[in-house]
């Protein structure tokens, strides 16, 4: 149950590596690993409180001091812009960027522009992070960008005339939405970075018991003896973030871009997010939302 492992034993000392939504989950395990492997660990997260908490924890338990904490609130586009001239300003090269944080199921909230949060927290604002960060990475080729999406993905569709929801808010509707989101952009990113010598890769870690399924079950729940046999049956952080690694750091994908994985092997997404046409009208909707044009 446990899915896929990695397995690469590459080193990435002098390497510098952004996550977002690091201070806990998969994302907090895909940091202490790549720590572990001597990287500069960035960790963008919106509660700073508990990403320097979490980042003492890595520092010690990867032997190394070098990770820092900076200020993300992805439902914030501003706070995407001071992220983003922040490293920019700072920091020489950006070797790999991990857009993992996120949002599940939420009541029907809004962001500070005014959109709908978990498109906006899950796609717009790690769209607009990326494109402001990418001269960086193709600066600091070969680079690798990894967008963390879900199986959720294949019930999902692109509500172009009603982006927002307002009509009906589902929350797990807007949930599918978002993630298949994901793996267009991750598409079509690979397609505009072609030749540049930075790659994409989209993925979905698997079942994860986490915080991201905070709006579904209380944490109480977790801790009813009645749920053991289910919670046998799903992955913990360390497990869950094994294909974030795969796809950060494995040797085999270096001449790869713009597919998906699970459970550290190539995968087939659904026909909607092999759609191309989509993938490029997401991205000029997407663009428009944030600014970009």
């Amino acid at each position: 149950m446990a899915g896929g492992v990695c397995r690469s034993k590459v080193r990435l000392d002098g390497k510098t590596v952004l996550i977002t939504g690091a201070n806990t989950g998969i994302g907090k395990e895909t940091a202490l690993d790549l720590a572990r492997r001597g990287a500069r660990v960035i960790l963008a997260c919106r509660d700073l409180t508990k990403a320097h908490i979490a980042a003492v924890q890595i520092r010690k338990q990867s032997r190394n001091d070098n990770v820092v904490v900076k200020k993300l609130d992805l439902a914030c586009l501003q706070s995407v812009r001071d992220l983003a001239r922040d490293i920019i300003n700072n920091e020489e090269h950006l070797d790999i960027l991990i857009n993992n944080a996120g949002i599940m199921m939420c009541p029907k909230w809004k962001t500070d522009e005014g959109y709908e949060m978990q498109f906006g927290v899950n796609h717009l604002g790690h769209f607009l992070l990326t494109n402001l960060l990418i001269e960086l990475l193709k600066k600091s080729a070969p680079s690798r960008i990894v967008i963390v999406s879900s199986l959720a993905h294949e019930k999902g569709q692109i509500h172009f005339n009603d982006i927002n929801l307002e009509e009906d808010y589902k929350p797990d509707v807007s949930y599918r939405q978002s993630k298949l989101a994901n793996i267009l952009f991750c598409r079509e990113l690979a397609i505009r970075l072609k030749g540049t010598g930075v790659n994409t890769y989209c993925l979905h870690p698997g079942v994860v018991r986490t915080e991201l399924a905070r709006h579904l079950f209380p944490t109480s729940l977790w801790k009813n003896p009645l749920l053991l046999p289910f919670l046998l049956m799903i992955k913990n952080p360390q497990e869950g973030a094994q294909t974030s690694i795969f796809c950060a750091v494995d040797e085999s994908l270096a001449n790869s871009s713009g597919l998906y994985y699970s459970d550290c092997a190539l995968k087939t997404p659904a026909p909607a997010a092999m759609d191309d046409n989509t993938a490029k009208r997401l991205w000029a909707l997407s663009s428009s939302m944030v600014g970009l044009i």
